[in-house]
């Protein structure tokens, strides 16, 4: 079985390309073989800036022949008809065969279809790989009319045999012939040599300074720059991204460690850290006692003669220039901050955030409100959490973060404390876009969260009260990863809070907001005194009824028939509420089916009165799931379901409610009598536990009604021919699921 070594040669491809190409190059190129029914035993896919690379290993040396049968018509069928099935099967009437059939003596057609070499094959499959591969962006150079990433300059494909023989693959794509050369190093490198296979063309190319895999180029620059940062006590900062990055940049790794001017050493780490990431692709080396960042560490793609003096000479010298630039930043943005940063924040009056939901500054100035609301709920002080919001986002007016917009937040948090501003103001600058992702960390302090919430809650109540909701996998705006922010930060803090009431108020300030152009002042101040409603009851349909009461009454009351502001957010706003708390819960069913729990067990818990107290919906979902899974609730939950659907069938029936009148009088044998005991203990225990939301108490009293339950379905036939006896019967199942409906809508639990 031959190998098979593919390179395509090319001008340098772009870093960030190099991973997922290779990996397309692979895909593409197996599949096709294997369509065309060549298999293998192994393939491995390797890139640098100039080369992608594929290796197959124990490939058939030709495809299989097939042999096709294939029914045709009848032999008396009309010659049409058989002319177009030897048109269809590719065969001549005398290759055709006369079978049996049930229906009489019909044709078939044998079709063999021979092997074909390998070669043939993947010269095939390459050539429509290369013309259709997905690059994210592609040209075209000289007369020709095929597209690559940059300029393809050669195609190396060969077969090798066991014997160690290598075979040219003979294409040709648009004037680029394949061939058994490649080479080395742009710089280092001897110029063109041929190869036999992939061992040989691995160890020629590292001899030529080209280190094929990108995950061993990787590991030695990292090696390198850990250990020339540990012999002058230095660590290097970690970071992943730009170390996979600047592996794609290089062929032959050779790491420089340079000193930072003395003159940038106070600029705060981060800012040292972005800018000679983004701008010079440098990983930062910082003192481990001070936390400092004092030097650098760059990658060179040769080796020279003086061992990269000049090549860190001119690195120092870029570096300086890039750095006097942060450093101009950020002694003017500390100017700002220590008069107050009232100029930012009024600049914000210039930046919209979206064309519908207005400016920056009309959203902090929401965000500052929602947070005085949301923050007693967090035992929070109402005006160091408003203060907090008002200064949080006024970094996005310096300097630094419109350079740097990556580090948004964390200058909040320099500027703040320059400013003189609390310690709980500081951290919250920073803290309050977090979580950004699902791995990300929540804030751990209370102002941070209360400020968190409010710019995560504004964020989803204003796109639902434009109606740009995420669809499919449609998420411009990142509303999902806000729902999952806020439903993190209320879980991780423990927080007790109901978020209806939260939502309500901030999407009826955005529909006033929305609507206040041209409206009736008598409506808007309805809708504002709305909001008053909303914080003390929590409950927009109430609210807003009880205010349109009060206006009734006014002389001065606005119209409020069909087309009226008061009539449209009155309608809109209960249902946009319903809409977003479900969409919460959606998110929240998601993350708790990460961590195991059932979703027909969260369902159950959702139907429950205070679902948008999440902390209480999670504890109560998690005593739930932990009580379905023993013997007790798996068969309290059988017995749930015979009592509710005996109920249903007898309520459809007869046309009557059977929800109260039980009497144990009426009961006639011990089971009945034991079931009614035991569903009065049930209720001493059920009842104070739910109450003081001690979910497992509650569920330790509802096991207790398994083996009554099971005892009465055993013993006793509910539908009675005493009808007195049925109803008694009937509405003694009633108490049953009154009791467990009581703890989690059990009717929701599959099972």
């Amino acid at each position: 079985m031959p190998d098979l070594l593919i390179e395509l040669f090319s001008e340098e491809i772009p870093a960030r390309m190099q991973a997922r190409a290779a990996e397309d190059l692979k895909k593409l190129v197996t599949n096709g073989l294997v369509e065309a029914g060549l298999t293998y035993a192994g393939a491995a896919a390797f890139s640098t800036p100039r080369r992608l690379t594929l290796a197959l290993e124990g490939l058939l040396d030709k495809s299989p022949t097939v042999r096709e049968e294939r029914k045709g018509p009848r032999i008396d069928a009309p010659e049409k008809a058989i002319e177009g099935f030897l048109r269809g099967a590719g065969v001549s009437r005398d290759q055709l065969e006369e079978r049996d059939d049930k229906k009489g003596k019909v044709f078939f057609a044998v079709i063999e279809k021979p092997g074909r070499p390998a070669s043939e094959i993947v010269a095939e499959v390459l050539e429509n790989t290369i013309r259709n591969f997905p690059w994210p962006k592609s040209m075209r150079w000289g007369t020709g009319s095929l597209r690559w990433v940059r300029p393809l300059h050669s195609i190396l494909c060969i077969l090798t045999n066991d014997a160690g023989e290598a075979d040219i693959v003979p294409m040709d794509v648009d004037g680029i012939q394949a061939g058994n050369m490649t080479e080395g190093h742009r710089f280092m490198g001897a110029g063109r040599f041929p190869v036999s296979g992939f061992d040989d063309y691995a160890a020629k190319l590292k001899r030529d300074h080209v280190i094929l895999d990108a995950h061993e180029r990787a590991d030695h620059i990292w090696h390198d720059a850990t250990n020339q940062a540990f012999a002058s006590g230095l660590d290097v900062v970690e970071d992943k991204g730009l170390l996979a990055e600047v592996a794609g940049l290089v062929e032959w790794p050779v790491v420089l460690m340079g000193e930072i001017g003395a003159e940038f050493l106070d600029l705060p780490p981060e800012v040292l850290q972005t800018s000679m990431k983004e701008h010079q692709k440098f990983f930062s080396v910082k003192n481990p006692k001070t936390g400092r960042i004092e030097r650098f560490v760059t990658v060179a793609n040769r080796e020279t003669s003086d061992h990269g003096a000049t090549i860190l000479a001119g690195n120092q010298k870029v570096l300086s220039a890039r750095l006097s630039d942060a450093k101009f930043f950020w002694e003017n943005d500390l100017r700002e901050a220590r008069a107050g940063m009232t100029r930012w924040t009024e600049q914000l009056k210039n930046v919209t955030f979206h064309n519908r939901l207005g400016t920056q500054a009309a959203r902090i100035d929401r965000i500052a409100a929602l947070a005085r609301e949301i923050a007693p709920a967090l035992q929070v002080e109402p005006d160091l959490a408003e203060q907090a919001a008002k200064v949080a986002k006024a970094d996005l007016s310096s300097e630094m973060v419109y350079e740097f917009p990556e580090l948004q937040g964390l200058m909040g948090r320099y500027y703040a404390q320059a400013a003189g501003l609390p310690s709980e103001v500081a951290a919250a600058c920073e803290d309050h876009y977090s979580p950004l992702g699902p791995s990300d960390d929540v804030p751990a302090a209370a102002v941070s969260q209360v400020v968190a919430l409010a710019d995560k809650i504004d964020t989803l109540t204003g796109f639902w009260a434009i109606d740009e909701k995420p669809t499919g996998s449609k998420d411009p705006f990142a509303l999902r990863r806000a729902a999952l922010g806020v439903i993190r930060i209320v879980l991780a803090g423990d927080i007790r809070a109901n978020l209806d009431q939260f939502i309500d108020s901030q999407l009826l300030k955005h529909k006033i907001n929305l609507h206040r152009e041209g409206a009736n002042e008598g409506e808007i101040e309805a809708l504002e005194e709305t909001l008053d409603e909303i914080a003390d009851h929590g409950v927009f349909g109430a609210a807003f009824r009880a205010v349109l009461d009060k206006f009734d009454d006014r002389e001065d009351t606005p119209e409020t028939g069909e087309g009226s502001l008061l009539r449209t957010v009155g309608d809109a706003v209960p249902d946009l509420s319903t809409d977003l708390l479900a969409f919460l819960h959606d998110r929240l069913k998601v993350y708790l089916r990460d961590e195991g729990l059932r979703h027909d067990v969260i369902d159950a818990c959702l139907g429950m009165p205070g679902n948008d107290d999440l902390t209480l919906l999670v504890k109560r979902a998690h005593a739930l799931g932990g009580f379905l899974k023993t013997d007790d609730g798996e068969n309290l939950l059988q017995g749930f379901k015979r009592a509710n659907n005996i109920l249903i069938q007898a309520e459809e029936k007869d046309g009557v409610e059977y929800s109260f009148g039980a009497d144990v009088k009426f009961a006639e044998t011990d089971a009945e009598k034991a079931l009614f005991a035991a569903l009065d203990k049930a209720e001493t225990v059920i009842t104070p536990a739910m109450q003081a939301e001690d979910f497992e108490a509650a569920m330790t009293g509802m096991a207790g009604l398994r083996a009554p339950i099971d005892a009465f379905f055993e013993a006793v036939q509910v539908n009675s021919d005493n009808d007195v006896v049925r109803r008694n019967r009937l509405n003694l199942l009633a108490r049953i699921r009154q009791i467990c409906l009581g703890v989690a809508d059990l009717s929701r639990v599959e099972g």
